[in-house]
């Protein structure tokens, strides 16, 4: 299984997982960039179930809380506080020694290299692999600078371990297909609308007093760098699959939600899970 990064749009895979699980497959090895592989990485240390747990109680807004802006140049969100929290109730695990082949993608900005996370800490692994060019802080190696994997392979099709006779299944949460999500409620919506203006504003502050850019064409920073980095992703995951094409892909839509609207976990969950519901019933018919 490959899972694509994606941001908080990464959650869908949790549905898809599940799905796959409801109807009796078994997942042999699990490889991830940048959001893919935090799912991946959770899920390959067997804590899946705590981790949708503690995503679904940020639907409260505690999505804020985990952001630890910095004042650095190379990003800004140091990227630690989400993983530290995390550490506090799903513990960290060397690779290698997992039951399930698992690993990250990462890209070594300094070597101009893809990076193949395959050993050592889980962790270290996801956090190198999350590091979104200008947002998350880069890790810094011995000789190195690593980055987000998304940057030169989003769907890491052409890494994943194999076994004779298996399906490679990928999952594209950055699609250009139509959006297709549960009705929520208006209060709700309201409600989810008010804590993202609240976060963005206060990361839109901060972004004006590093780097000020023009905004007349009505397209904020975030914006378009959202939009700039799934496109480029896009077009390198398309010609990876090409070469390495997948028994079946699962897609959702890079327009599900916002690359930081985590406190949506439920709802692109489902999304997921929808989604692999419409692709796994076509696949099986056609067995």
């Amino acid at each position: 299984m490959v899972l694509s990064g994606g941001g908080a749009r990464g959650m869908a895979h949790i549905g898809v997982i599940e799905e796959l699980e409801k109807r009796g497959y078994e997942i042999t090895s699990v490889a991830g960039t940048s959001m893919g592989s935090l799912v991946g990485g959770v899920y390959a240390m067997g804590k899946m179930n705590e981790f949708k747990d503690w995503l679904y109680e940020l639907d409260r807004f505690k999505t804020m809380k985990m952001v630890d802006l910095t004042l650095g140049k190379q990003g800004l969100i140091k990227g630690e506080k989400v993983l530290s929290t995390l550490q506090e109730f799903i513990s960290d695990h060397k690779i290698e020694e997992l039951e399930l082949p698992y690993l990250a993608v990462a890209v070594d900005i300094k070597q101009k290299k893809e990076v193949v996370i395959d050993k050592g800490s889980v962790y270290s692994a996801i956090r190198a692999s999350i590091s979104i060019p200008t947002v998350f802080t880069p890790v810094k190696t011995s000789d190195g600078l690593l980055v987000d994997g998304g940057i030169m392979n989003n769907i890491p099709v052409n890494h994943v371990a194999r076994t004779r006779g298996d399906k490679l299944i990928a999952v594209d949460v950055n699609a250009d297909v139509p959006v297709e999500k549960p009705e929520k409620s208006e209060k709700a919506e309201v409600k989810e609308t008010s804590g993202t203006q609240k976060l963005m504003a206060r990361i839109q502050k901060r972004l004006r007093r590093i780097n000020p850019i023009p905004e007349d064409d009505g397209m904020g920073y975030f914006d378009l760098l959202h939009r700039t980095i799934n496109l480029m992703t896009r077009q390198i995951a398309q010609h990876s699959m090409e070469k390495n094409p997948p028994d079946l892909l699962i897609q959702t839509s890079e327009e599900a939600c916002g690359t930081f609207e985590f406190f949506r976990a439920e709802e692109i969950v489902e999304m997921g899970r929808y989604a692999a519901i419409k692709k796994l019933d076509a696949f099986e018919k056609k067995k």
